[in-house]
């Protein structure tokens, strides 16, 4: 992969680091796309990567991105942010940012470099998604939407892209130990590793592969099975596995704070706060 340009949006922190370092390892020229100038400046001198200033919120961001990067063989949509709580109690704003950088993070950054790789016959794009865009995950309810989305949004554009030479895949790893995952109620649900995501991304761009991958793959099973399952029995499951919530929240304290911070800056307007670290 030494020709290869890589580009890891949220790459500072979690997942995207661990994916950065992941591809840097194999030979690719790497990429850190991330609103936290500052942290990603750091991450990518660990191992002779690029940092680049990306709020993933703007179109304008991203046109800057590929104007000052250049071609971009493969771009990883990592970014995102997750708000942990009931959907009723929680503020307009934090729903809102979640759609944002979740959402429409990915379909900016596939609006920005589909039309160069198509034009050169080549790229993939692999979008982080979630086993929560297969299977709802109650208090991580819009967080839970934004990744359905996306699930649908790259099958829909892999489609799309049939016959010119580029692919979109979606990688859905269930919860990894991250500062984004701090707090949440995660007891009884097995859980990845950072590290362990980027692997899979990883193959997932040298073999090429099927749309979605599951990370465990063991646990792309789970949402045929829970369509067999009956829905009040699924009801007990999701109620019985957030149950303790309420108990751990102040565990998130730090993590929402920095998502109030970037919710009160207006988009494309410098370092604050990750976009994603998990």
């Amino acid at each position: 992969m030494t020709d290869f340009v890589v580009v890891v949006t949220g790459g500072a922190r979690g997942i995207g680091l661990a994916t950065s370092r992941a591809f840097a390892q194999a030979g690719a020229r790497v990429v850190i796309a991330d609103i936290d100038i500052d942290t990603a400046t750091g991450s990518a001198a660990q191992f002779g990567a690029e940092a680049k200033l990306l709020d993933v919120r703007e179109s304008g961001s991203w046109a800057g991105l590929v104007t000052d990067v250049g071609d971009i063989d493969v771009l990883v949509n990592n970014a995102g942010v997750a708000h942990g709580g009931l959907f009723v109690e929680t503020p307009p704003e934090l729903r809102e940012l979640q759609i944002d950088v979740n959402l429409r993070g990915v379909v900016n950054g596939m609006g920005a470099v589909l039309p160069g790789m198509i034009a050169r016959g080549r790229g993939h794009v692999v979008n982080v998604a979630s086993l929560a865009g297969r299977l709802a995950t109650p208090h991580a309810a819009v967080y839970t939407a934004t990744k359905f989305a996306v699930i649908g949004l790259t099958e829909a554009v892999r489609a799309e892209l049939h016959g010119t030479g580029v692919r979109a895949s979606a990688v859905l790893p269930t919860f990894a130990p991250t500062e984004m995952t701090e707090g949440l109620p995660l007891d009884g649900i097995p859980t990845t590793t950072a590290d362990e995501v980027a692997r899979a991304i990883l193959r997932m761009v040298r073999r090429g592969g099927p749309a979605t991958v599951a990370v465990p793959r063991w646990m792309g099973g789970l949402p045929r099975l829970a369509a067999f399952t009956p829905q009040a029995v699924q009801d007990l499951i999701r109620h019985g596995a957030t149950r303790n919530y309420e108990q751990r929240v102040d565990r998130r304290e730090a993590y929402t704070e920095r998502l109030r911070r970037l919710v009160q800056r207006p988009p494309d307007t410098g370092p604050t706060a990750s976009d994603r670290d998990a």
